[in-house]
């Protein structure tokens, strides 16, 4: 894998697609994850003003301090980044005060997750809008094209997507390069909608590099009698959140009309 040649790929690419669009440049939430802080630095690196954008919702302190760390190094390496900080948590729990609530603690807490995100979601479009900026997605290949870990109109609500064609190791490899903190590349992969310290992995029941591993295999059309005991429970887990997520990766049904009905 060549990172230098890769990041001047996917900078080019940024700078076209935005000139192209005619905006006037890259809107993102920075969550103290490893992918948004390698899309930011992308972005920066196109030359376009950034707006880098904390939106915390009772969020973790070690979250929070990340973030802030990616972006003041950001800050001092590029010109035309600009930071702002919404607190959406005052505006989560309003939310909650004026929506029913159910005795199945799974889905309403799975429920308001994703509206976390969904609110965060809108916070970018809005800065998007007064701007005239573009909102940068933050997904990676295994996230948004494996296991459909994100949520459908919150992180997946995006204006487009640069490192959508990397997996999760690929964007380490990208961050090392960018010389992203230490400190997020070390950091465990956390979604951070929960409000507490569950991982990435906790939640899906697999590491990143098992995803992609499985990722793979199911692109080369391998079945599940060819593995060990544990890659045969990674690959299921793969298969089923691959199945379960497809509405997410595809696009939206349209009912056609038949010509004679018209």
């Amino acid at each position: 894998m060549n990172s230098e040649k890769i990041v001047d790929h996917i900078v080019s690419w940024l700078k076209e697609y935005a000139t192209n669009a005619k905006v006037n440049g890259f809107v993102i939430g920075i969550s103290g994850g490893i992918d948004s802080a390698v899309t930011s630095t992308l972005c920066a690196k196109t030359g376009f003003p950034v707006l880098c954008v904390e939106m915390p919702i009772h969020q973790g302190e070690n979250q929070v301090s990340r973030g802030k760390e990616h972006i003041t190094q950001l800050k001092n390496r590029f010109e035309k980044v600009e930071t702002i900080e919404v607190n959406l948590t005052n505006t989560f729990e309003e939310f909650k005060n004026v929506v029913p609530i159910t005795d199945n603690i799974a889905t309403l807490n799975m429920s308001l997750a994703n509206t976390r995100a969904r609110l965060r979601m809108s916070t970018l479009y809005y800065f998007a809008g007064l701007h005239g900026y573009l909102v940068a997605g933050t997904g990676n290949k295994v996230e948004d094209f494996g296991v459909g870990f994100f949520t459908k109109y919150g992180d997946g609500g995006v204006d487009l997507s640069p490192i959508a064609d990397l997996m999760k190791s690929e964007v380490y490899k990208i961050a090392e390069y960018l010389n992203v903190p230490t400190s997020i590349q070390k950091a465990a992969p956390t979604d951070g909608l929960f409000g507490d310290s569950r991982t990435d992995e906790d939640q899906i029941g697999a590491s990143y590099n098992e995803l992609e591993w499985a990722m793979t295999q199911a692109e080369l059309g391998k079945t599940i009698a060819e593995f060990s005991d544990r890659e045969k429970e990674v690959f299921t887990i793969y298969k089923q959140r691959n199945s379960a997520n497809k509405h997410k990766m595809i696009a939206i049904p349209v009912c056609e009309i038949p010509k004679n009905l018209k």
